[in-house]
């Protein structure tokens, strides 16, 4: 694998056979092993066998004693729990994955779907809010859900109380996705268990986590990152100051997608949040034909990789991790920018990083961060 190759944000080739999508899961499901690590072992080894194969050797390097791969009747269980759910498996770099994930530096290796997958070929927008929303907000989340919809726009949002709700309902028949914070077959918050039922008939139900896995408080960033990714803007309709939706619109903007917001009354904790980031600079929203207007704005990312500079001699290894975690510290700072900080070249920087991530010293976020682990 040559240095572009490691260096550039092309997906990896799919895997074509039944045992290939195995071991992608497998590899995938191995502990200490996320998207952008599951992405440089693909490009450094070649397939996910020879990874797996790797991987037990690469944790003792890095001072992991009985590190242990995925079990074969873990990923045996979860594909048997998919075909009783009628989940289908999208991987990245297939032709059903879907296009807007592609770039992402974090970009989920792979997806359940339950449901309509050609929903995710059409322009999207994301609508999230509020779970204790009030009745002017559910009010206005559905009409801007039908109204883009009937305009051709598939609603993204995330099968939560209050906004999320109100969006999707009002999407069902022109098309919607709820990306999950769990397992695609586990339906959270109960509630919704009919929407989600109705989702599936003539929507998309989505998620990254293992099946049957019931949702917890770390896993709902991680999912928001997917609901701005899908998105050509993210629309926040009801929000506090500090809340989910926030984050959402931070990735999005990580992602470099249009961030909207409707504004609410300045004594209204719940609009605090939209009040907030239309006041950095998030586009007002008032009907659907506000957030039509604003989507053009948005600047297409160069698909043409920039050209780098000839790559310095090579560092030792103990010697680059030293300067690595010399560099990081608890505020997270991007992968590019490491790299010219300490001089190194993208081919010795990869390694260097999956090390320290198998170590647990170092952490990745969403958007390409790297930061000092907690």
């Amino acid at each position: 694998m040559t240095e572009e190759q490691l260096s550039s944000n092309h997906p990896p080739l799919p895997p074509t056979t039944e045992e290939d999508r195995f071991s992608w899961l497998r590899l995938l499901r191995s502990r200490k092993v996320g998207p952008a690590t599951f992405r440089r072992l693909l490009c450094e080894h070649g397939s996910a066998q020879n990874a797996l194969a790797a991987l037990p050797e690469m944790a003792r390097a890095a001072g992991i004693e009985g590190y242990e791969i995925c079990p074969f009747g873990v990923i045996e269980a979860e594909l048997k729990a998919a075909k009783a759910a009628k989940a289908q498996l999208l991987c990245l770099g297939s032709a059903d994955f879907p296009d807007a994930l592609v770039d992402l530096n974090d970009a989920p290796p792979m997806l359940w779907a339950i449901g309509d997958i050609a929903q995710l070929k059409k322009p999207a927008i994301a609508l999230v809010g509020a779970r204790n929303c009030s009745s002017l907000g559910a009010r206005m989340a559905r009409g801007l859900a039908k109204d883009l919809g009937e305009k051709g726009h598939v609603i993204i949002s995330g099968l939560a109380r209050g906004i999320d709700t109100a969006a999707h309902l009002a999407s069902l028949e022109t098309g919607t996705v709820a990306v999950m914070a769990g397992g695609v077959d586990v339906i959270y918050p109960a509630e919704n268990t009919d929407l989600a039922r109705k989702i599936s008939k003539t929507g998309l139900r989505l998620s990254e986590q293992p099946m049957g896995v019931t949702p917890q408080a770390r896993h709902f960033p991680r999912r928001n990152r997917i609901i701005s990714g899908l998105s050509q803007a993210v629309v926040v309709v009801e929000a506090a100051a500090k809340s989910g939706s926030l984050i959402t619109a931070r990735d999005a903007l990580d992602q470099g997608r249009e961030v909207l917001a409707v504004p609410g009354h300045p004594f209204d904790a719940r609009a605090g949040g939209c009040n907030l980031l239309i006041r950095d600079g998030a586009t007002l929203v008032r009907s659907a034909e506000d957030i039509i207007e604003a989507l053009p704005k948005r600047v297409a990312i160069p698909t043409e990789p920039a050209k780098t500079a000839p790559p310095p001699a090579s560092k030792t290894s103990q010697a680059l991790h030293g300067q690595i975690l010399e560099r990081l510290g608890p505020s997270p700072i991007a992968e590019d920018q490491l790299l010219r900080d300490i001089n190194a070249s993208a081919g010795e920087l990869g390694p260097a990083l999956v090390d320290l991530e198998l170590d647990g010293r170092i952490h990745r976020q969403p958007g390409g961060l790297l930061s000092l682990a907690s």
